[in-house]
């Protein structure tokens, strides 16, 4: 029988069994480690992430793209710690190679894009609340979507660099083929640009309430090429991106406080003793609803039919609903002051003169 050094030194597939052995345990122990430890590290982020515990920026980026390695770099990485032990033919240990390369940078890749989702999401994030932004929310697709772009065709680039493929004529070609598609599609290039400007610039969100010249309606979708409403009417109103940023548009989604200014007409027969209760008499109403600011009222004008009163106060929600109850009731309740201090609200009048028959009558 043979010992156990003749034994290892048997070659199978020109390497020794010793070798393969290494190779064998190489492999085993990558890819029960590493998988181990990306396990350990997602379980502590959702435990922080359940906890609401936040971490420096650098712990949270790292935990998050150890949990974002995918199974298969795992295994291409064990493959490849066990291939530096072992002499293969030239054809293989380049097929070897070529996988691995493309393995890596697609690896980086989604790292690249884990990191751009984390990067918005943080940025988006109000301080002190856990919600997101939803002018960020409404972007998220279209910065993602160019970030995607521009990270998968870098990573493309250099795993065909590090392949040995020169790139630098097919920048050029790319750069030739780009600029003609450029001149073939400038309206959708026109409204990708759009996009990219509504993204960064973060004009509107999602559930703002926009009106574009004259359209109205509610944000549902910022999209690559397009921005979708939902007009006051129900129907859907599609937009291109280029069309927006042309528009002046007008966000009540972004209204702190919503300002009331309208006039009151009493008539010329009041008394002045009258005239100077009516301010504080509307102002004591105004005053007496919530999410109210009262700012003004004065006897500003001599009308031509009518002492006129500019009224001016604030609702301090944005919601057109409340604005409307609260006018309800102060209009009500100034009705019922204007009763109590018999003060009438004047209304134009018009005078019809005819003239006077000329007292013979018509014969028919």
């Amino acid at each position: 029988m043979r010992n156990w050094s003749e034994v290892w030194g048997v070659e199978f597939y020109g390497n020794s069994v010793a070798a393969w052995t290494l190779a064998f345990v190489a492999f085993l122990l990558t890819f029960t480690v590493l998988p181990l430890v990306r396990g350990f590290i997602a379980a502590r982020r959702r435990k922080w992430k359940e906890a609401g515990r936040t971490q420096p920026v650098a712990v949270e980026l790292t935990a998050l793209l150890i949990a974002r390695t995918n199974r298969i770099f795992l295994w291409m990485l064990a493959l490849w710690c066990a291939s530096t032990l072992l002499v293969f033919p030239s054809r293989i240990d380049h097929a070897i190679h070529i996988t691995i390369v493309f393995t890596f940078w697609f690896q980086v890749g989604l790292w690249a894009m884990a990191a751009v989702r984390y990067g918005i999401e943080r940025r988006g994030r109000r301080p002190g609340a856990p919600g997101t932004d939803p002018a960020v929310s409404g972007s998220i697709d279209i910065i993602v979507f160019i970030a995607g772009l521009t990270i998968w065709t870098m990573a493309l680039l250099l795993a065909l660099d590090n392949l040995g493929v020169q790139i630098r004529p097919l920048l050029t070609g790319l750069g030739i083929g780009g600029v003609a598609v450029a001149l073939a599609v400038q309206s959708v290039l026109g409204d990708v640009l759009a996009s990219m400007s509504i993204a960064l610039d973060k004009p509107f969100g999602i559930g703002d309430s926009l009106t574009l010249d004259d359209i109205q309606g509610t944000v549902e979708h910022i999209g690559v090429k397009s921005t979708r409403l939902r007009s006051v009417s129900g129907e859907q109103i599609i937009l291109s991106n280029a069309d927006v940023l042309k528009s002046r548009v007008r966000n009540f989604g972004r209204m702190r406080e919503r300002r009331s200014a309208f006039r009151l007409n009493v008539t010329y027969d009041t008394p002045p003793d009258k005239l100077r209760a009516i301010p504080p008499a509307v102002r004591a109403v105004i005053e007496a609803q919530p999410n109210t600011r009262f700012d003004r009222c004065h006897f500003l004008a001599f009308g031509e039919w009518a002492l006129q009163f500019e009224v001016v106060y604030f609702v301090t929600v944005s919601d057109y609903k409340t604005y409307a109850d609260l006018q309800q009731t102060i209009n009500l309740g100034i009705l019922e002051r204007f009763a109590a201090l018999e003060v009438e609200i004047a209304f134009a009048t018009h005078s019809l003169h005819t003239p006077k028959a000329s007292g013979k009558s018509a014969k028919s």
